[in-house]
């Protein structure tokens, strides 16, 4: 089926961004006491992705949550729309690009980063594909093109503008390349059909249009920028502090499950995949799996430092989407909940809850 129909306009982009900014200005964390253990949450509502498995529906499966269980309530194509899910409540904890990240939380979005999910490695990493026969083989040529991505505001569309403004296009120029948004699992079939004349593509989605051929690659996130971690999940902060213990749960094995795939054979790590998906049950095709490669976390554990933010900051504050000073990096994360040890590996009794801190380490 043709995806032409759900390409974005720039228009919609304006008016996406400007509803994300409003509607997290809107939200306020609330107030709340300290909480017995049993009186906290100890499941987790959260949006999938169709065809993926998350890490944390792995560390799930793996046992790693202990006590904690997740509730999916549906998919989601967007990390920005995500965050502001678990800004507003309607789910306890989202995953984005550090730089929506940081937009949100610049609007007073009560949220804060919590662990490393998703990162650019060798193995995984974006590229913006054309097709072979293409007459795009620079920057330049990209005035006037339509490149499509899953969202606006985020990860590909940062990686786009880097690659602008590293080979000398003006501002002005760097208009005229349109950003689209096209579902991921359409990208593809909208670059063969002519739709779009870029198309971002990346992990298991990237491999099989590969495989198939016909297409190269213009560039790439890691060619840009190398290893570093790219996205955090968030948990609101009102949720941090009155399910300190859930919370420290679920971010330690998430951090397990990272050092899991890390460490555990490819083969053995996707069969894993597979079966957590055919257990879910939600009339999804496993073939995609295969291609599975890393995860891309770059720290160990997920654990977060002040680099994963300040790109970004930076970034956003030279568009004129925040103003300079306005964000600090310290004030976006805390690893107070990540208890990953790889000799204990989080055995024995969580240390004494306290109120979370945007700067702990």
């Amino acid at each position: 089926m043709s995806s032409i129909g759900k390409l974005a306009t720039p228009s919609n982009r304006r008016q996406f961004l400007t509803l994300l900014g409003l509607s997290a200005v809107a939200v306020s964390c609330g107030s709340g006491g300290g909480v017995s253990a049993k009186e906290q949450t100890k499941t987790l509502r959260y949006q999938g992705w169709a065809g993926s498995v998350i890490l944390p529906e792995l560390a799930e499966d793996l046992g790693f949550l202990e006590d904690v269980k997740l509730k999916w309530v549906g998919n989601t194509i967007s990390g920005p729309q995500d965050i502001q899910s678990a800004a507003t409540g309607q789910v306890d904890f989202g995953g984005a690009f550090n730089g929506a990240v940081v937009k949100l939380a610049a609007r007073k979005a009560p949220i804060t980063a919590v662990i490393s999910y998703y990162g650019v490695d060798k193995a995984a990493y974006n590229g913006f594909y054309v097709l072979k026969d293409s007459p795009i083989h620079s920057a330049r040529d990209l005035i006037g093109k339509k490149v499509g991505m899953n969202t606006l505001g985020a990860h590909s569309e940062a990686m786009l503008d880097i690659y602008l403004q590293r080979h000398g296009l003006s501002q002005a120029d760097t208009k005229k390349v349109e950003p689209l948004v096209v579902p991921p699992v359409n990208t593809e079939q909208s670059l063969r059909q002519k739709q779009i004349q870029v198309g971002v593509l990346g992990d298991i989605l990237r491999d099989k249009a590969l495989q198939t051929g016909g297409i190269r690659p213009l560039f790439t996130d890691y060619q840009l920028l190398g290893n570093f971690s790219a996205g955090t999940y968030v948990l609101n902060d009102r949720f941090l502090k009155e399910n300190p213990d859930t919370a420290r749960t679920f971010v330690t094995g998430v951090a397990r499950a990272i050092e899991w795939a890390r460490a555990t054979p490819r083969d053995e790590v996707i069969a894993r995949q597979i079966e957590i998906v055919k257990k879910r049950g939600r009339n999804e095709g496993t073939a995609p799996l295969k291609y599975w490669k890393s995860f891309g976390v770059a720290e160990t554990a997920g654990r977060i430092t002040d680099k994963e933010f300040q790109l970004w900051i930076d970034w956003l504050a030279k568009r004129g989407d925040i103003d300079k000073g306005q964000v600090k990096a310290s004030d976006l994360y805390t690893n107070e909940f990540n208890a990953y040890s790889p000799k204990s590996s989080r055995k024995g009794k969580s240390p004494a809850s306290k109120p979370t801190s945007k700067s702990g380490s």
